[in-house]
């Protein structure tokens, strides 16, 4: 698992023909991989909305202003919100599958979600600045996160279905497409569920 983190991060072409030579399962997928990453921003989550707090600026007595979770709320929304990020994972699989129709090599479904779990990584990763949540650090993380990942993509995509780059490219654009709408509605429910858990402080 570590090796194929760090092999997607210094040297994503080369990691993408290993990966792709593995056949591996989702359940190994989910289990060596998935699974321990997206606990990431779960944990850091957790820990940084119960013990530091969102930070919103300062009020006008020069006070920081900060918003608590309780830490029994915080239990039950990081579960959600890890189920949420598991969910998102199989439905961009799902969603390279279905893109994957029209072309010759037609991935099996099992392939197409290692991709999307190992495409994911950078968000996974983006996920650590959580432990000091202030809202333009995570959001800076998520772009980051979220730029590398569309690298990830281009590098990959065209490979793992067999195809020219050309239209390598649009597969990915359109994979990423529907991936960032994925990303969008996770974070508004997200960002909605620990509003509701800070409000009930």
């Amino acid at each position: 698992m570590i090796n194929h983190v760090w092999g997607l991060l210094t040297h994503p072409d080369r990691e993408w023909q290993q990966i792709r030579g593995e056949n591996e399962t989702v359940t190994h997928l989910y289990g060596s991989h998935v699974l321990i990453l997206a606990a990431i921003p779960v944990v850091c989550a957790f820990i940084g909305t119960t013990l530091v707090g969102w930070h919103f600026g300062t009020t006008e007595e020069g006070l920081a202003r900060t918003i608590s979770v309780a830490p029994s709320t915080a239990v039950l929304l990081g579960i959600i919100f890890y189920a949420l990020i598991l969910g998102a994972v199989w439905l961009m699989g799902n969603v390279i599958y279905w893109l994957a129709r029209r072309y010759d090599s037609r991935p099996e479904l099992n392939r197409c979600v290692v991709f999307a779990g190992y495409m994911a990584t950078p968000m996974f990763l983006s996920g650590i600045v959580a432990l000091y949540p202030l809202v333009w650090l995570c959001l800076l993380a998520g772009i980051v996160g979220l730029c590398y990942t569309v690298y990830l993509v281009y590098a990959g995509l065209p490979g793992f279905l067999g195809i020219d780059r050309q239209e390598g490219m649009r597969a990915s654009s359109a994979a990423l497409a529907i991936g960032v709408l994925v990303l969008e509605a996770l974070l508004a429910v997200t960002v909605l569920l620990w509003g509701y858990g800070a409000s009930l402080v």
